[in-house]
């Protein structure tokens, strides 16, 4: 994963949560003490144009041709950080940004996911963060379980998405309030498990972070805590990745193949 500006109080650098939890005001102000002079003229000019013209206009509008600019202009390390901002100017709603998502590229994805915690105070767009689980694109699942995912994710999803970076490699620190999330959860517990047995029975190394996560699900001692939000009336609660959820052994080593009772 690419270095991103350091942000005050933010995880460590390179981790994905440091983007979707800095303060707008602390990310600006990093992302414009590492550009030049040209990068930085045409950073403010873009949240210039987004702030006076947001939403939608025709269509595209002139702020999404600057999202897809950004890491020419401003180089790859800055380009997530600079797409965010470009969203916030425009104030784009559950609405414009599951738009942007489904026409932009990885990068513009990355960055609209990235985004919700900030923009999107409700459930609305669960939607985008089921689509990125369902990749196999290691930066778009790790930008997924940020903390737009933590608290309105429901559980099952939840369950397979913390698979999901176990068997693709993505580091559990990206997981935004696992600990939290992981209490009490004897369900993730189980499969956590059948996936140990499973690796193990073929010969193959189980992930240490499958054992922090797994010492995550013991109660905790002042009583148990909801692992999440379950899957609102009406919704299916299908899988969200592409982790097979049969009883038989998947034909793909290394992907899990517990279901959830």
């Amino acid at each position: 994963m690419n270095d991103h500006p350091s942000i005050p109080g933010a995880p460590a650098a390179g981790s994905t949560l440091a983007l979707a939890l800095a303060p707008f005001d602390e990310l600006r102000t990093s992302v414009s003490s590492h550009l030049d002079t040209a990068a930085r003229a045409w950073f403010d000019r873009a949240l210039d144009e987004a702030a006076a013209r947001p939403g939608l206009h025709g269509p595209i509008s002139v702020w999404e041709l600057r999202l897809a600019e950004a890491g020419r202009r401003c180089g790859p390390e800055h380009a997530d950080a600079v797409r965010i901002l470009i969203l916030r100017a425009a104030r784009a709603d559950a609405d414009t940004l599951t738009r942007v998502y489904r026409q932009g590229t990885a990068a513009e994805r990355r960055a609209v996911l990235h985004a919700l915690p900030h923009l999107v105070p409700g459930p609305d767009a669960v939607t985008i963060v089921e689509d990125a689980l369902r990749t196999n694109d290691t930066r778009l699942v790790a930008a997924a379980l940020g903390p737009y995912a933590a608290r309105h994710l429901d559980t099952h999803n939840w369950r397979h998405g913390v698979l999901k970076c176990l068997f693709t490699g993505v580091p559990v620190d990206e997981v935004a309030d696992l600990a939290h999330r992981a209490r009490a959860d004897a369900e993730l517990a189980r499969m956590l498990s059948d996936y140990a047995d499973e690796r193990s029975a073929a010969g193959r190394p189980v992930p240490e972070d499958l054992y922090r996560v797994l010492a995550l699900t013991e109660p905790a001692s002042g009583g148990e805590h909801p692992p999440g939000p379950e899957p609102a009336s009406g919704r299916a609660s299908g899988p969200a990745t592409d982790v097979p959820t049969a009883p038989e052994p998947s034909p793909h080593p290394g992907t899990p193949s517990g279901k959830e009772s």
